[in-house]
């Protein structure tokens, strides 16, 4: 954070905050591992089985969105002004939640990550995943009231004001803080998208999606309307930008209400639009068996 004090005094300038990607060496690792790792797997999944098969061409391009998405909010000069504006740093937590993590999890990476292993890790794998044990612990960390709770502790632990501000002055704290939003995020966009929710099916996720946007936006408000600061750190990193840091803690605000809102609107209607196509499919299915049981008992009946 030291590097952002060397501009004090001076006002934002496009141009100069362009040149402020941040280049930290475990950060870079780690993305180009998985995407990496995700492109082996995927390209040797499709050797084996063909193009398109275990993993639709639609899926791969939203994990590689999801993967730009990272870029954006951790290595671009996002990152950077988030240690100046409280503003920037919700807009790059909202970028890590609601555009990175359910693209990637779109974009179902497990298959290609491992089919990027060697094969006897790979089946050693599989075993572990297939073990009653470990199927248990999934079905529990995945269940959807457990990723709701967790994903709302993570959002407003880590808003408050003694940890928020650890952030900016701890790199390791940081990016424990940018790990638990992600993981949570995913974690909750997997059970929603991917999971199991019985005779509910998607009508479950949607009314998580609804009540997570809810109490998301109600912490957006709070801060929107907050009289006073909350995170006093910003007083001097913003005024030294010519921006008054109870409006720079309003826009954040409204950063995490509204837009963020509409996004969350958007990935509720289409798990509604999939919960209907699943009606309609459960309608087809059931109409299709009573037909052949009258064909049946017709038949049966005719002999």
């Amino acid at each position: 954070m030291a590097f952002l004090f060397l501009h004090a005094g001076h006002h934002l300038d496009a141009g100069t905050v362009l040149t402020w990607w941040s280049w930290e060496p475990v950060t870079l690792f780690l993305l180009l591992l998985s995407i990496g790792l995700y492109a082996a797997g995927l390209a040797r999944l499709w050797r084996r089985a063909g193009v398109g098969q275990g993993i639709k061409r639609w899926q791969a391009a939203c994990f590689a969105g999801g993967w730009l998405a990272l870029v954006v909010a951790l290595i671009s000069p996002l990152d950077a002004l988030g240690g100046i504006l409280f503003s920037a740093h919700m807009a790059q937590h909202e970028v890590l939640i609601l555009v990175a993590a359910p693209l990637m999890v779109l974009g179902r990476p497990l298959a290609p990550l491992l089919w990027a292993l060697p094969r006897d890790v790979r089946e050693e794998a599989g075993r572990i995943s297939q073990a009653p044990w470990f199927a248990s612990f999934w079905r529990r960390l995945t269940a959807p009231l457990t990723v709701f709770v967790l994903h709302g502790l993570a959002l407003w632990i880590w808003h408050l004001p003694s940890l928020y501000q650890a952030t900016l002055d701890d790199d390791f704290i940081h990016a424990l803080q940018h790990l638990s939003f992600f993981l949570s995020a995913a974690l909750f966009w997997w059970a929603l998208i991917h999971g199991r929710f019985g005779r509910l099916g998607y009508g479950a996720a949607v009314v998580y999606v609804f009540a997570t946007s809810m109490h998301s936006g109600i912490l957006g408000a709070l801060l929107t309307f907050a009289p006073r600061l909350w995170y006093p750190i910003y007083q001097a990193r913003t005024s030294r930008w010519g921006l008054s840091p109870l409006e720079d803690q309003q826009l954040a605000g409204l950063i995490m209400w509204i837009p963020a809102g509409v996004v969350f609107i958007f990935l509720g209607l289409g798990l509604f639009a999939a919960w209907l196509g699943e009606a309609e499919r459960r309608v087809a299915h059931t109409r299709s068996e009573a037909l052949l049981r009258t064909i049946e008992g017709g038949t049966g009946h005719g002999a």
